[in-house]
């Protein structure tokens, strides 16, 4: 008898650690292609170690609780959700989960506040590679979502050539170019977003520019107008305001003019935004 307990706990561990391994979240019919039967499946249930998520869906207790709720869902963490669990910039503002439940994908419960996403592919658990999560994102939240993120990927090295080519095929023809003008250098989602923008109203930026006794400058625009975005992770505190506020008389040592604009600014009142730099640009342009 105490044998037989013994070696029945050393299962329970295993539907655990299998689970933990498969990413937080599994299917049973995908267990039992391991070796774990249903009672095996049932007596971890009864002990803890395991959640039963849905029929024939299980998770572990330590999994992350947006995988266990888009798998209750019926399907897999993706969009802006799954570029935060990539590590990948998205906006702030966007905190609903979105859950990829495959072009076939049955929803298994509607009162909640997901937004479901039906995108061609096999239903999945867990989360979505990113590559999968970039053209969702391109999809449901658009063109300078999809950007800014893809260059937060590049940034952090997430993927190489072959995957980015493979995503700009991905793309609807007429957004391929965004791919083609992702750089590697962005330090933030607010720079990406300011050079996007400014790049459709045609002006030329100068990106991550070193300039003596200041450092280095987000963008610089005809070699005179300093343009810097502040994320709020970046420059909240009165130190790192103190910091800013000497870089920016530095700069004005040197005749440069700099604008900063946070994440409020560029992300809820971007007319404002152009507004400025555009009425800078012609000032520091009538002097020459």
């Amino acid at each position: 008898m105490r044998c037989v307990l013994v070696g029945q706990d050393r299962r329970m561990l295993q539907a655990s650690q299998l689970i933990a391994h498969q990413g937080g979240v599994a299917r049973g019919a995908r267990l039992q292609q391991f070796g774990l039967s249903r009672r095996m499946l049932s007596s971890a249930v009864g002990d803890g170690s395991v959640l039963r998520v849905r029929p024939g869906v299980f998770a572990v207790p330590s999994a992350n609780p947006d995988v266990i709720c888009a798998a209750a869902h019926g399907g897999s963490v993706t969009c802006t959700t799954a570029l935060r669990m990539h590590e990948v910039w998205a906006l702030a503002d966007d905190e609903c989960l979105h859950v990829w439940v495959g072009t076939s994908g049955r929803v298994h419960h509607a009162e909640c506040a997901c937004v479901t996403h039906y995108f061609e592919g096999r239903t999945l658990l867990g989360v979505a590679p990113l590559e999968d999560a970039l053209v969702h994102v391109y999809h449901c939240a658009g063109e300078e979502a999809f950007f800014a993120a893809l260059e937060s990927a590049l940034k952090k090295r997430k993927f190489g050539a072959g995957i980015r080519e493979r995503l700009r095929e991905r793309l609807p023809v007429g957004a391929r170019w965004l791919v083609d003008f992702a750089r590697r250098d962005a330090d933030s989602g607010l720079e990406s977003l300011l050079r996007l923008r400014l790049h459709l109203l045609g002006i030329r930026l100068d990106c991550q520019v070193e300039i003596p006794t200041v450092g280095r400058a987000d963008f610089v625009i005809d070699g005179m107008l300093i343009l810097e975005a502040d994320g709020m992770e970046n420059h909240d505190g009165s130190s790192r305001r103190h910091k800013d506020l000497r870089r920016d008389a530095a700069a004005s040592v040197l005749g440069y003019e700099t604008l900063r604009f946070d994440y409020a600014l560029i992300i809820h009142d971007w007319p404002v935004v152009e507004a400025a730099i555009i009425a800078a640009i012609s000032r520091l342009r009538a002097r020459v």
